[in-house]
Order: structure tokens, then C-alpha cells, then sequence
């Protein structure tokens, strides 16, 4: 009997909130979308993430995931973002309990030993090793999206089926 489960992995932002989505059945990754939200710098914080809560809404509603995977807040040389990031992230989180999904919350070291081997891989070998993994032609872009593919690939490694 084959287990299947649909997972969405999630690399918050205020500016850009990357997302990808991909099947686990019976121990094998597949592929199935990724992509980007993106709000203006024009408009308002509040309506930046009333955006990005109804477009990931939509998203949610069209994939379909059983569980998502969620970067964690990482502060980094800059810490004034920090606050926006934690803002995204909340609208994120209330979009997928409202749903009723499991939330796995991963740090980067943890997305980056699962995806590449070693918690010091830089950004182009997380995004190198997302590709060939998932047996795609080109790395995700833009590359939040190929991190937050690697949040799912990284979730579907650590939970059980």
C-alpha cells in the first residue's frame, strides 16, 4: 500500500515569501510547483501582508498539502528586517492552522544538512542540490522559492509517512 502525503514548504518574507510544493510517496520526492509572493515596497505593511495571506490562501487552497515546512526566523547581519520577517511568518502560520495542517518549523542549518549533507553549505549548493534532487533541468527561482523547497524536502525527510 503506497503512502503519499503533499507538502509545502514556506521561506517567509515580507518582500518575497518563496513556497514549493512536492509529493512523498513511499520514500521518493516529486516536484510539483514552486513559486514567489511578492508585495511593493509602496504599499503599506499592513497591505503587504494581507497580500501575501490571501495569495498564500490561494496557493493553499489549490495544492492541497497535507503538512507544510517552515523556515525559521533567522536574524542574520540584519536584524531591523526582523521584525517584518516575524510579521510574514505569523500571517503564514495563520493561514496553514487555520487550515488545520501541521506546521514543521526548521532552521536553516537543519534545511541545509538535509538537503546538501553539511550544515555550512552556502546558498548556491542548497539550490544546486534542491535541483538535482528533485530531478529538475534549472535551479528554482527566484531563490527563496528553491529554499523553501528545500524546507519540504527537508520536512519530508524528518516526518513519518
Amino acid at each position: 500500500m503506497s503512502q503519499s502525503k503533499c507538502i509545502i514548504g514556506v521561506d517567509p518574507g515580507l518582500a518575497s515569501t518563496g513556497w514549493g510544493v512536492l509529493k512523498y510517496t513511499n520514500g521518493k520526492l516529486r516536484y510539483i510547483a514552486h513559486g514567489c509572493i511578492e508585495t511593493s515596497a509602496e504599499k503599506t505593511r499592513g497591505e503587504r501582508l494581507v497580500i501575501i495571506y490571501q495569495s498564500f490562501l490561494e496557493i493553499l487552497k489549490t495544492y492541497k498539502p497535507y503538512e507544510a515546512a517552515m523556515e525559521n526566523l533567522y536574524f542574520g547581519r540584519n536584524a531591523s528586517s526582523a521584525m517584518a520577517v516575524a510579521e510574514a511568518r505569523g500571517v503564514l502560520l495563520l493561514a496553514l492552522t487555520a487550515l488545520g495542517l501541521p506546521v514543521q518549523e526548521i532552521t536553516p542549518n537543519a534545511i541545509k544538512k538535509a538537503v546538501v549533507g553539511v550544515t555550512r553549505a552556502d546558498k548556491n549548493q542548497v539550490q544546486e542540490m534542491v535541483r538535482l534532487v528533485l530531478g529538475l533541468k534549472e535551479i528554482p527561482k527566484p531563490d527563496h522559492a528553491a529554499d523553501a523547497l528545500g524546507a519540504a524536502i527537508c520536512a519530508a525527510h524528518s516526518s513519518v509517512p
